[in-house]
């Protein structure tokens, strides 16, 4: 798989994701609901687009968590995966880092000034992967993963893959990642 720097022609965004567990639920995970556009739905965990105008990612990271949910994380440990996701077809490169909230604080609330995010709810483990698992396999995939194994920062992983095709029910994905099982 190629990098950034050998293809320019495709749309690079870079991108984390916020794993939140429950305080007072066990084995209890943070999902939204985004509406996209064009009518599709999908779960995600908290996140979004690091915007230029954001000092790192860490901070571009709190700033989506708190505009899609309300809450403020106040600590972050990892990352503890990385994803990358090349679509040559649709011109676009995805990287993605994800990070484990240490600590956060507030109540849910919906605000994201995006209107994407219109729902956001912890859930059982088994709830999650099953949302999870309707949606993008780059998203399914390693988060089943952690939710299995719970590694921290210094067992930190990637994944990659390649994504083909331009119509949303006939992509074809393949993961590239030299750990690919």
């Amino acid at each position: 798989m190629s990098g950034p720097a050998d293809r320019p022609d495709l749309h690079q965004w870079r991108v984390a994701g916020a794993l939140l567990e429950a305080v007072d639920l066990v084995d209890h995970l943070l999902l939204v609901r985004n509406e996209r556009h064009g009518g599709h739905t999908d779960w995600s965990t908290p996140g979004g687009v690091i915007d230029a105008t954001d000092a790192d990612v860490i901070a571009g990271l709190t700033r989506e968590v708190e505009e899609e949910t309300g809450l403020r994380v106040t600590a972050w440990e990892g990352p503890l995966y990385e994803v990358v996701a090349v679509a040559p077809d649709m011109r676009w490169e995805m990287r993605a880092h994800v990070y484990r909230a240490v600590a956060y604080e507030g109540e849910i609330v919906i605000a994201d000034p995006d209107g994407i995010v219109v729902e956001a709810e912890f859930l059982p483990v088994a709830r999650c992967l099953s949302l999870l698992a309707e949606g993008a396999r780059w998203v399914h995939e390693p988060m089943a993963d952690w939710m299995a194994e719970r590694w921290g920062p210094d067992a930190a992983r990637v994944y990659s893959y390649e994504v083909r095709g331009v119509a949303r029910g006939a992509l074809e994905v393949e993961r590239t990642d030299p750990s690919t099982p």
